[in-house]
This record gives C-alpha cells, structure tokens and sequence, in this order.
C-alpha cells in the first residue's frame, strides 16, 4: 500500500489535475460549468483560495490555486466544490453513471473520481510550466489548433488586451504561442 502524504503548505501554490468519473465529458457542458462556477464561489467565501490559471475540459480540469497563509487544506476546498457541483447538477437534471458497488456503497456518485492529483509549485519557473500546461491542454487532447480558440481557458486573461515584453499583442501573439510548444 502506497504510504503518500500531501503537501499542505499554508500559503502553498498548487497545481491540480481533476478528473471525470469514467472520463465522462460533461464538464464543458453548459449546466456543469454554470454548476462548477457556483460550487468554486460558494466554497471560497468560507475556504478562501485565489485562481491563479484554470482551463476546463470535456472531462478533466486543471488549475492552479495560491492558499492563503495559514492554511493549505486544499483537500477539503475539493471535496466541498464537488459535494456542492454534484447536488446542484444533479437537482438540475444532470445524470450520473453507474459504478461498482463499492464505491455505491462508499455512498460516492457517479460524477468525479474519487481523487484528484496535485503538485506543489516550486518557484516561478515551475509556475510558468505548469501555466503553459493549463493554456495549452485543449491542444494537446486535439479539441482545437490554437490554445487561444479554446474558451474555458484563463489564458484569455492573462493575454486577452495585454502588452507581451512592451508589444501590442497582434504583434507578440506568435512569440507567446511558440512559447507554449517548447
């Protein structure tokens, strides 16, 4: 048996990969991502974190969350935000799958796994791979040709009306794209 620990840095920035039950692709559907919205902003008026890169899939999400100082229990920021997606999408007419019966009997439904995979980021460096990861995902699993054109992603926010290294971004956007197939 495997004897991980995670790490729980107050203050921590961490990275997150969080999957679909089954990889089911819902989550890029309208009613999971109004529902995912609204789990992510209840849970943060009591566990507060900030959103610092996100991109939605189909049937994963990534992001990256900074903790704030005196606590790094991300642990039970998720399993609020999934507690409160899945009743809500549920209660809406969203529909789970069927799975084993031990996870029925665990009392687990049909909509995440179980767990979630998480990272520690380590310093800016690490910060800047893991956002590139995050902005160009939807490439990667071959939904769109340009991380731009995929609209469940922060990367509009971090580029959207900016300069990049003091040039218009029509002129910078080739120099931030080549930047995301290193």
């Amino acid at each position: 048996m495997s004897d991980y620990r995670r790490s729980r840095l107050g203050g921590g920035v961490f990275f997150f990969t969080v999957l679909v039950y089954k990889r089911r692709e819902i989550l890029t559907e309208p009613l999971a991502r109004e529902c995912l919205r609204e789990a992510i902003e209840k849970v943060r008026k009591d566990w507060p974190f900030t959103v610092a890169a996100m991109c939605l899939l189909p049937n994963h999400l990534h992001c990256i969350w900074q903790m704030p100082d005196e606590d790094g229990d991300y642990s039970v920021r998720w399993s609020l935000i999934k507690k409160h997606f899945t009743r809500r999408y549920l209660s809406e007419g969203g529909r789970e799958i069927g799975q084993s019966p031990a996870r029925e009997e665990a009392r687990y439904r049909g909509i995440w796994q179980k767990k979630f995979w998480e990272h520690r980021i380590k310093n800016e460096e690490d910060m800047d791979n893991h956002i590139r990861y995050i902005h160009y995902n939807p490439v990667k699993h071959g939904y769109v040709d340009d991380p731009f054109r995929w609209p469940w992603s922060t990367i509009h926010a971090y580029y959207g009306d900016r300069q990049v290294d003091g040039r218009p971004w029509e002129e910078a956007k080739e120099m931030v794209l080549s930047s995301y197939m290193e």
